[in-house]
């Protein structure tokens, strides 16, 4: 297959060819560096902070969709064919300022100012897609940007108020959309691209089948999807990353469907692309899901990333091993299947060969009689890494309980079943006692670590405590305050 060696993108109104691009180098320092359009600023430097937030815009299906994502952790060379906004770009009508940066003026939404460009992205991604929010969908909205002067009451009363300034009918993009998008479909090709230095190569497949032949011509690469994590490994740790070969662009990676037995999600679906499908599916995992990082990340990142990415504190695996997913893994054509919960050997291990690739996820739907929950438990309700996270299947049928799963995870060095609490359950009556005696189990099944995010003790509570909240969470009761387990 032939291929070129640079990435072509709209950046702003302008066409933009990048040849020589290292696998690891970031938008943020592109922007910034080489473009000196500073408004986008560096705080976190690891997808927290939300100052470096910009708009991508990418055609799926023929549709341009513009999304948020974190400047600091994105890769250049996953941008290819792709159109990068940022504040500069921003504009009302006739000279003004636009309604999002009008609304802020007004309502006193900066002070310091450092962190209002991130915002105002920020806002203006929900305003574009939703001009009337709530202030509950305000806050989701911005879930990725920190602020520590206005106490964000005002930048939350400007998002409200903004639509008095202007609506999206009138917004540049939308009037722009059909012209960016001819200008988008005119850079898609079908080659490989190529290019970086020999010991910092990045490689952008034309399709998954050439993705499976580059991965077996280079298995030692690293594959990077969302770059929520492997951003991380170069910008926190200095970690190499070449060869990289970037499939956040592959749609046939990013299929969802559904049958009367299952959902299946390509494992290049991100978060947000998954999150209709998802609470469709498993109401239960609508707050949940919610709280897995902040917006820009939940655009970024994919669910075949996290799970292949085989951290014990992932938010995935543990809610997908409860409801009994299964992954399917690729080599060159052949593939082959395995439950999810088999995939995690130990710390750092995971049971995929060298060339081979995470390709799809298949959930199966609840049964009748299946009761499910998920839970989080982290230092900061929003945008934070899970201490203990936790899924619950168990099937009540004739009052007795069948097909038990519990796993948890950041109480092993995987994300792990409860062998022994399930059979504490396994056709038990449902009642407090068999629940009781499941929570006393967890006593073997786990010893977890004591690291900064929590102590030994205090994960081995909560897991106790996540189980008797299950039980309750099921069962009718008085209303009266409940008394968790003590140590």
């Amino acid at each position: 297959m032939t291929h070129r060696t640079e990435i072509r993108f709209l950046l702003n109104g302008t066409d933009v060819t990048v040849a020589d691009v290292p696998a690891d180098r970031t938008l943020l320092d592109f922007l910034r560096l080489e473009k000196r359009l500073t408004g986008t600023k560096e705080g976190c430097a690891e997808g927290d902070c939300g100052a470096c937030t910009v708009l991508v815009g990418r055609l799926q299906d023929g549709v341009l969709k513009y999304e948020t994502v974190n400047a600091c952790i994105r890769f250049l060379a996953s941008l290819n064919s792709c159109h990068v906004v940022t504040i500069e770009h921003l504009r009302g009508e006739a000279g003004k300022l636009h309604p999002i940066q009008q609304a802020m003026v007004d309502f006193h939404g900066s002070q310091c100012g450092f962190c209002t460009p991130g915002f105002v992205m920020s806002l203006y991604a929900l305003w574009m897609e939703n001009p009337t929010p709530s202030e509950t969908e305000v806050e989701t909205a911005i879930q990725g940007n920190l602020c520590r002067c206005t106490g964000y009451q005002p930048i939350v009363a400007a998002a409200m108020a903004a639509n008095e300034y202007g609506t999206p009918a009138n917004d540049f993009l939308t009037l722009e959309r059909e012209e960016i998008s001819q200008r988008l479909k005119a850079l898609i090709d079908d080659q490989r691209i190529v290019t970086g230095p020999e010991d910092n190569q990045a490689i952008i497949p034309a399709n998954v089948h050439d993705f499976a032949d580059a991965l077996l011509s280079h298995p030692q690469a690293t594959i990077v999807a969302g770059a929520t994590d492997v951003g991380l490994w170069v910008t926190k740790f200095m970690r190499p990353i070449g060869p990289a070969i970037f499939i956040n662009h592959l749609n046939d990676l990013k299929s969802i469907r559904v049958t009367d037995a299952a959902l299946t999600i390509g494992a290049g679906v991100t978060y947000s692309e998954a999150q209709g499908a998802i609470i469709e599916a498993f109401p239960h995992l609508e707050a949940y899901w919610d709280r897995i990082a902040g917006q820009q990340v939940r655009n970024m990142g994919t669910i075949g990333g996290n799970i292949a990415n085989g951290s014990p504190i992932g938010d995935t695996p543990p809610v997908l091993i409860a409801l009994g997913a299964t992954i399917t893994l690729r080599k060159g054509k052949d593939q082959r299947s395995l439950p999810l919960q088999d995939f995690f050997i130990e710390y750092g291990k995971q049971d995929r060969a060298p060339g081979e690739f995470v390709e799809s996820i298949n959930i199966p739907l609840p049964k009748s009689g299946q009761l499910d929950a998920a839970y989080k438990i982290s230092k900061r309700r929003d945008e934070d890494i899970s201490s203990v996270a936790a899924g619950f299947s168990v099937r009540v049928q004739n009052g007795i309980m069948t097909d038990c799963r519990i796993a948890f995870g950041g109480m092993a060095g995987t994300p792990q079943r409860a062998a022994g609490a399930e059979a504490a359950l396994e056709g038990q009556p449902f009642g407090e006692a068999a629940f009781l005696a499941a929570g006393k189990a967890l006593e073997t099944d786990f010893t977890p670590l004591t690291d900064w995010r929590a102590s030994a003790e205090y994960r081995s509570r909560v897991a106790r405590n996540l189980m008797r909240r299950f039980f309750l969470s099921q069962t009718d009761t008085t209303g009266e305050p409940v008394e968790l387990l003590s140590a």
